[in-house]
């Protein structure tokens, strides 16, 4: 047995199930060299979360973001995860979309392309892993490890088989929620080896408190590489620490012949980096068995927790880990990993907080049952499935044998706006957001989130929050949108408010006069939602009667389906709004005529505001 290879996730996973995909370019760059000089196999720094992250939040350019790696690594393998068809974005793409990804994302800086399906449908990989074998890098196939009455030994042995096939030069196995334990991967790795020939690569989160010990097991029986990560960005939803497992391994026929004392300057820089980021923290990424029963992936739960203080439901979330596996199961047991994770985790939110299960669907989930993600890997809740799209028809092809060549289209309504081919796929990702972001990149006006200093937090810690969060002013005839995210104290009256304006940070100080004092955002407490209700509703009106539609969950509208005067019955679709990334359809709540729309796209709503009006029959 040779010595073990490390691939470090500091640069993209390590950060995604700990801090919600935040780490920013500025902070990666000054420690490179380090990174550099350690030997890893590679080091994974682009793919999953941190596109959207990049164009969503941070308000970087992601392949601005990898060039720089590229020129700041020159030594070490750059590592992405790539979710085959799927690519980065949450639906599948034309082939020709994957194919001028790939070849885009190799030529900027990728060595190592981890491709791995949602379903494990091999046939939304296939075209990806050859388009990485054009290019002239390394496909490594990923399974993605999951359990579930279906899913075995056998199984997965089967699938290893069939990436070798392909031509995969190497195996991956991705326990995205740590499920692995320390037998079966023994049992795992062993049987992929005799079967493929190929080195295996094992991938655990630690948040079931068995990685380590799965990766040990797993190197015995015969793992060429595994997945480690810096110390201050390791342990629960993240992955075994990197300097734990060089020690372990030390001496051993495994050494990695890494020397711990190098490692030590790169943890201590990035522990304190981690510091600037601790309004991304969260109570839910440290070690969690309930995940053996909620199969919550590591870089879910971050994101998870973020977006449910966002919906100021915190302190519902063992509700929505009790509700995901049976929202899973209902759709077929798939593996939870972008985008299924999400799809499966903002439905099982729904079923929390609208009032009922499926009281609204998300189209993600009537997709899903149309079978336009692959194939399920067991038959899916049936009721459910006419529940979200009655008789229409489930297809059984591959999904992307029904999506015509994009490229032209995309470049065509990207037109003046994208400046080269990498700008297109920014925007076939995420056409929205994308359109957004360049135009603004082009203006010179990104702004990204603020990064609150440590003192508004220590603030926070002794001083209660004051009145709304959110809410739109009207100031000489114009209209803006407020929120609050942060607030510090300097005086018994005088404190720094950090908010955005229409998008825009911005920092005011305030002497307040008078204060009325009210519960926590974070906690979750009814009066103090009523509270921020009351101010956020602006010149929308509440809802009062059957024919104010609103919204289960607060959200950005993507879609205004319906105009003034027309005519529609009761559960057609009105509006489509953005709420945790997924899209889902508002639909009317009795047969009328619109008589009142009180939004266009891109206002944000939330559920204490009447959307339109119908007036009925």
């Amino acid at each position: 047995m040779s010595k073990v290879y490390l691939s470090d996730l500091v640069l993209r996973d390590g950060h995604q199930s700990l801090i919600a995909t935040r780490l920013r370019t500025e902070h990666m760059l000054p420690i490179c060299a380090r990174l550099d000089n350690i030997g890893f196999w590679s080091l994974e720094a682009w793919g999953g979360a941190t596109f959207d992250a990049c164009v969503r939040f941070l308000k970087e350019d992601p392949w601005e973001r990898l060039a720089k790696l590229r020129k700041a690594l020159p030594n070490t393998p750059i590592q992405m995860l790539l979710r085959g068809q799927n690519l980065l974005g949450y639906r599948h793409y034309a082939d020709d979309v994957v194919r001028a990804f790939v070849k885009k994302s190799a030529d900027n800086g990728v060595d190592v392309f981890r491709i791995f399906d949602a379903m494990n449908d091999l046939r939304n990989m296939q075209v990806s892993v050859a388009a990485v074998l054009q290019a002239g890098k390394h496909a490594q196939g990923a399974i993605s490890y999951t359990t579930s009455p279906v899913h075995d030994i056998p199984h997965f042995v089967t699938l290893a088989k069939s990436l070798a096939d392909f031509g995969c030069q190497s195996i991956a196995i991705k326990d995205m929620a740590g499920l692995l334990t320390p037998a079966v991967a023994t049992e795992l790795v062993s049987a992929i080896r005799q079967a493929t020939g190929l080195p295996v690569h094992t991938h655990s989160h630690a948040t079931s408190g068995l990685a380590s010990m799965t990766l040990l097991k797993a190197v015995e029986a015969g793992a060429s590489m595994i997945d480690t990560c810096i110390s201050a960005f390791s342990e629960g939803a993240s992955h075994p620490t990197t300097e734990s497992m060089v020690a372990a391994l030390a001496g051993t026929p495994y050494d990695t012949g890494i020397k711990l004392a190098d490692l030590e300057e790169i943890a201590a820089y990035f522990r304190e980096i981690r510091k600037l980021y601790w309004q991304y923290e969260s109570s839910f990424t440290g070690v969690d068995p309930r995940v053996l029963i909620s199969q919550v992936p590591g870089g879910m739960i971050s994101n998870l927790s973020n977006q449910l203080k966002e919906q100021r439901a915190l302190d519902r979330m063992d509700e929505v880990l009790a509700e995901i596996p049976r929202v899973r199961a209902d759709l077929g047991y798939p593996p939870l990993v972008t985008p299924t994770s999400q799809i499966v985790g903002t439905q099982a939110v729904l079923n929390v907080l609208s009032g009922g299960r499926y009281k609204t669907i998300t189209n993600e989930v009537k997709l899903y049952f149309q079978g336009r993600y692959g194939q399920t890997p067991a038959p899916v809740n049936s009721e459910i499935r006419s529940m979200a799209i009655g008789t229409q028809d489930v297809i059984h092809c591959r999904p992307a044998d029904l999506i015509a060549d994009e490229m032209d289209k995309l470049r065509n309504e990207i037109e003046g706006i994208a400046q080269c081919e990498e700008d297109v796929l920014t925007y076939a990702m995420f056409p929205d957001l994308a359109r957004t972001f360049l135009q603004e990149r082009n203006a010179d006006t990104l702004t990204p989130e603020v990064l609150l200093p440590i003192s508004a937090k220590d603030a926070g810690n002794q001083t209660p929050r004051f009145a709304a969060d959110e809410f739109r002013i009207t100031l000489h005839g114009e209209s803006y949108h407020i929120r609050l995210t942060g607030t510090g104290r300097v005086s018994q009256s005088e404190r720094p408010y950090y908010v955005t304006v229409d998008g825009v940070s911005e920092e005011v100080f305030v002497e307040a006069l008078n204060e009325v004092e009210v519960n926590d955002a974070g906690s979750g407490d009814s009066s103090r939602r009523t509270t921020a209700a009351k101010s956020t509703t602006g010149s929308r009106p509440r809802p009062s009667h059957a024919g104010h539609v609103t919204t289960a969950m607060p959200g950005n509208i993507v879609d205004v389906l319906v105009s003034t005067g027309q005519q529609v019955k009761a559960g057609d679709p009105v509006l489509v709004i953005e709420a945790m990334k997924m899209e889902n359809e508002i639909q009317a709540t009795i047969a009328g005529t619109i008589i009142n729309l009180f939004v266009i796209k891109g206002d944000t709503v939330t559920p204490d505001q009447a959307l339109l009006e119908i007036q009925p029959e």
